[in-house]
């Protein structure tokens, strides 16, 4: 047993171990079925946050002659399966993080020397009789082995395309490294000593000329996790009994961390969409009992502001819209899985997905802020970067909620054509739906108490924005009118009237009448409040 070589199962051991787990090894059911078969190549890209090494270590526990885990699956569901003796133990390991390496090298050039002489250390401390054998490379060690012993070997690698995203610019490490790789995964000796490849990474396998570098791996990624999209986060299913023993409201925890959308194989042709968490936030929200974002403190939050601060094809104004709470239709088919080749505006946004800043809904081709912990991350980013144009406009919502629950007509009016200014130069006022925009802009804090709601089915017709108090919140219900060039007071007759605030009833008997006109002729805001 060794770091690489046949690693134990310590690292699986300390994560089932400990007092939040959920049982994810139903993954391993998925890849038994595909060991030694043409499809037992996984390249699984998820988010950072979303257990890839968690994955990792499972995989070396279970599979990895290294240990005997008889004893710690035995709980598990995995256990349950016919075949849970048959590949238990059973297989020669290898495995390691590129990441690490990448951290370790002298420079990026290094960095391939560097792994090839380490891996290959290994496996002669593992295998004393391969050093006699001089093999060039750790593949042609693997395939020594696999001569002699006839066991097959599972190789997994975390982290693999680190060194594709840290030196982006450098084509020919790039290619060097694809090569190396290829005699893990794609030489003539792998198809005889290669039982099962598992790679991780952020970003989906990196395409030259438009084609897959390694394309006898089957990808799973944020966009298209196919049969494994049940073991990308929690689920519903799996997060309620958690919930129920650390007695957290199940809606707070929905505002914050779910919102991934992942399209998962159903009965026949008609594939089921489940909502997914992310898992690594869900345990540190039960575990300090603080619901917050624990997601900006990770490498990839320093980068976000630079692919968003890309403003191809009117971006920042697309992301002033997701921010909004709308959505954008994003084509992701021309994405080349780097972060230098971007064409324009939906390249930015399939990294993005990518990379969990994003959600997507493959049934509408679109994607969306996928929850409160993520809208952080973004407002984070605006206010650190270069955002100067709407930055104070985001820190004067909270103002402006102020000002609107104390009925201070003066400072709502005002605060809201201040905001304006800040828009005027990323979006374009033409009617009331261009005005929804900017208010829903104005208002963006208040999500911290309310879900927003455009075009608000209640009494005779359609309010223009609705703000529900969230479960557990004591701020009042609010519905909003607008109108162009005619009056406030019209706006409130109108809510009246048409007795808009009646489906509010249930939130509270103070509800608040917002009426707000904007004047095209001379760019200037009136407002009206009044309680219902």
């Amino acid at each position: 047993m060794s770091t690489y070589v046949n690693p134990g199962n310590i690292s699986f051991r300390g994560d089932s171990g400990s007092d939040i787990y959920v049982d994810k090894t139903g993954l391993l059911k998925v890849l038994n079925r595909e060991i030694g078969k043409s499809n037992r190549f996984f390249a699984v890209s998820r988010a950072r946050r979303f257990g890839k090494s968690q994955v990792c270590g499972m995989i070396d526990a279970y599979y990895s002659r290294g240990c005997d885990s008889r004893e710690l699956f035995s709980d598990f569901e995995i256990s349950k399966s016919p075949d849970f003796e048959t590949h238990l133990n059973k297989y020669n390991v290898l495995h390691f993080d590129a990441a690490s390496f990448l951290n370790a090298a002298k420079s990026p050039r290094e960095v391939i020397t560097l792994m090839d002489e380490t891996l290959l250390a290994a496996m002669k401390k593992e295998f004393p009789f391969i050093s006699g054998e001089k093999p060039i490379n750790t593949p042609a060690a693997i395939n020594l082995v696999y001569e002699r012993e006839q066991i097959q070997f599972v190789i997994v690698i975390d982290e693999w395309e680190c060194i594709i995203r840290d030196a982006k610019d450098d084509d020919a490490l790039i290619r060097d490294y694809l090569k190396y790789l290829r005699g893990f995964f794609k030489s003539e000796e792998s198809k005889q000593f290669l039982a099962l490849g598992y790679i991780t990474g952020i970003l989906p396998i990196k395409k030259v000329n438009g084609e897959s570098a390694m394309n006898n791996f089957t990808e799973y990624t944020m966009i298209s996790p196919k049969s494994l999209a049940p073991y990308f986060g929690f689920t519903e299913e799996e997060l309620i009994p958690l919930l129920d023993e650390y007695d957290v409201s199940p809606d707070e925890i929905r505002k914050w961390y779910d919102g991934y959308i992942t399209e998962t194989p159903g009965k026949g042709w008609n594939p089921d969409y489940v909502h997914m968490y992310n898992p690594n936030s869900i345990v540190d929200a039960l575990k300090y009992r603080t619901i917050e974002s624990y997601w900006k403190n990770t490498g990839a939050f320093t980068s976000l502001n630079d692919y968003i601060a890309i403003n191809m094809d009117g971006l920042k104004d697309t992301v002033l819209r997701l921010l909004a709470g709308e959505t954008c239709h994003v084509d992701t088919s021309g994405f080349q899985n780097d972060l230098t080749s971007f064409k324009g505006k939906d390249d930015v946004f399939t990294a993005l997905i990518h990379m969990g800043y994003l959600g997507y809904d493959p049934r509408t081709e679109e994607a969306f802020i996928p929850n409160e912990e993520v809208r952080e991350v973004f407002s984070s980013a605006i206010k650190s970067g270069d955002w100067t144009e709407i930055a104070e406009a985001l820190r004067d919502s909270d103002d402006l909620l102020k000002a609107t629950w104390a009925k201070d007509e003066n400072k709502v009016a005002m605060t809201i054509e201040k905001s304006h200014q800040d828009y005027t130069s990323i979006l374009e006022y033409h009617d009331e739906n261009s005005l929804a925009l900017a208010i829903m802009m104005s208002f963006y804090t208040a999500r911290k108490y309310y879900m927003i709601i455009r075009e608000f089915p209640s009494g005779k017709g359609f309010a223009d924005i609705a703000f529900i108090p969230r479960k557990g919140s004591d701020k009042p219900a609010m519905i909003v009118e607008l109108k162009w060039n005619k009056d406030a007071d019209t706006a409130i007759d109108q809510i009246n009237d048409r007795r808009y605030a009646g489906k509010l009833k249930d939130y509270g008997s103070d509800i608040l009448l917002v009426g707000i006109n904007y004047d095209k002729t001379n760019k200037k805001y009136s407002c009206r409040i009044e309680k219902s």
